[in-house]
């Protein structure tokens, strides 16, 4: 049976969401496994989100451990270490409280669900991490409103979302799971249209997010995120896929750059 590690920042209701289908799916069988604990950088307090997230784990009973990161860099000396702003001594010491307070725990698997820290060498390299990205395998780095973008741009023909080992390297990690689908033909091809009309950059700061053919893509993306992320949980519980050492295996031992769900997801979502 899968033991599943769940760190979630908690902070709003797609937060929540994921973690019922999650339970749901665990529940019916679907996924062979269970949640060992659920970790947040929140504490109790802290945000009406956060606690209404907290209230969601103790109704399934899973153990919460809690450890704020916001008070927590309020009593380290930040403005000794201002200068080292890729890693600042903060967090590297953050991550080693974390490691402390799960040292009673075990899980397979552990799964970065709406967890807003970008995780440090030394807990990358003490468990097994997956996360996901919404864009293909190769595909734009960056945040999803990044990837969107840099897909207008390119005139791109497809788009994804992929879950991938955590790693030191932001994004970089070896893929695990992932869905394309198309952003061309219908219903993109209008827009597309539209965006020909005039420069993309003028569109970008005009309209920003509320842009049709950015709101389109990202439609697309947000309905594959959770089935992808169950659709893994469930591979990772049958023994489909195994990470070993830091690399992807398929069910017969075999390394593998990924394991393509894009029939399955759009079974799934009934998009296409």
């Amino acid at each position: 049976m899968l033991t599943i590690g769940w760190f979630s920042t908690g902070r709003d209701e797609a937060a929540r969401q994921l973690l019922q289908v999650v339970c749901e799916r665990i529940q019916s069988g679907e996924i062979e496994g269970e949640i060992a604990y659920v970790f947040s950088n929140r504490e109790p307090g802290e945000s009406r989100d956060s606690d209404s997230f907290f209230e969601l784990v103790h109704s399934y009973h899973i153990p919460l451990v809690c450890l704020s990161s916001k008070r927590f860099q309020a009593t380290q000396d930040v403005a000794a270490t201002a200068k080292v702003e890729t890693s600042p001594r903060w967090r590297l010491e953050y991550d080693r409280e974390i490691m402390r307070k799960l040292q009673g725990f075990s899980a397979d698997l552990c799964v970065l669900a709406g967890y807003m820290l970008i995780v440090g060498e030394e807990m990358c390299y003490r468990y097994d991490m997956i996360n996901l990205h919404p864009a293909t395998p190769g595909g734009p780095k960056g945040s999803w409103q990044e990837v969107i973008w840099t897909l207008i741009e390119n005139n791109s023909k497809e788009s994804g979302v992929m879950m991938h080992l955590v790693t030191p390297e932001l994004d970089r990690g070896p893929v695990i799971t992932y869905c394309t689908f198309p952003i061309t033909g219908e219903p993109f091809d209008r827009y597309w249209q539209e965006m020909s009309r005039r420069p993309i950059a003028e569109l970008k700061k005009e309209q920003g997010e509320n842009n049709a053919l950015f709101r389109l893509i990202r439609q697309h993306g947000l309905a594959r995120e959770f089935p992808l992320i169950v659709s893994t949980l469930r591979a990772f519980s049958k023994s489909e896929i195994r990470i070993e050492a830091g690399k992807i295996f398929d069910s017969q031992r075999k390394p593998i750059a990924g394991y393509d769900l894009s029939n399955k997801i759009k079974e799934m979502v009934g998009m296409k």
